[in-house]
């Protein structure tokens, strides 16, 4: 028969169960419980079944609750600070500085130039989409006018526009309009 599991004494019985009643998020009371339930004696089997855990996950939290106490008790993912960025202040500066001038092939700035560009900084290779990422987070915007249709005519628009404009008028003409009478001369008694 295996052993039961060994809990720490950093807090009694009455103090777990506390604990237990007053908290307030639903990952802190279950922690709480579990602790509270195998510090009483009762069988990993058990506690697995009304807490709903694993029990490969009842040993993690018995594991960090004797090594660190009851401050380990509770969702702790707001500690965690998160993956490193992958380009520092200086390294971010470098880039805008880079994107200010054309790329090598004389063209436009893109996710795949980038990303080529900061593989060679950075000595890894970065994926397409994160150098789209960067282009996108330093505001970058492409530096070229709207290409135009093959059969378009600047002279034709011009005549269009000014026929439009036209048609405005003629229609705006015919459509009444009322005045209201009111303001300073309008009398209410």
């Amino acid at each position: 028969m295996p052993s039961r599991i060994k809990i720490e004494p950093h807090l009694s019985l009455q103090e777990l169960e506390q604990g237990y009643r007053k908290a307030k998020q639903g990952i802190e009371k279950i922690h709480y419980q579990v602790i509270w339930l195998l510090a009483q004696g009762k069988r990993t089997s058990y506690v697995s079944h009304v807490t709903g855990y694993s029990l490969s996950w009842i040993y993690e939290l018995v594991r960090s609750y004797n090594r660190s106490g009851a401050k380990m008790l509770g969702d702790q993912r707001q500690h965690n600070r998160g993956r490193k960025p992958l380009l520092d202040d200086q390294q971010l500066a470098l880039l805008y500085q880079r994107l200010q001038s054309p790329p090598d092939d004389q063209g436009l700035w893109n996710g795949v130039k980038v990303a080529k560009w900061l593989t060679q900084l950075l000595d890894r290779t970065i994926s397409p989409q994160r150098g789209w990422e960067y282009l996108k987070g330093l505001e970058y915007r492409l530096r070229c006018p709207r290409p135009n249709h093959q059969n378009s005519s600047c002279l034709e628009q011009n005549e269009w526009k000014n026929q439009l404009a036209e048609k405005k008028k003629r229609f705006n003409k015919n459509i009444p309009t009322r005045t209201f009478k009111c303001g300073l001369r309008m009398s209410i008694v």
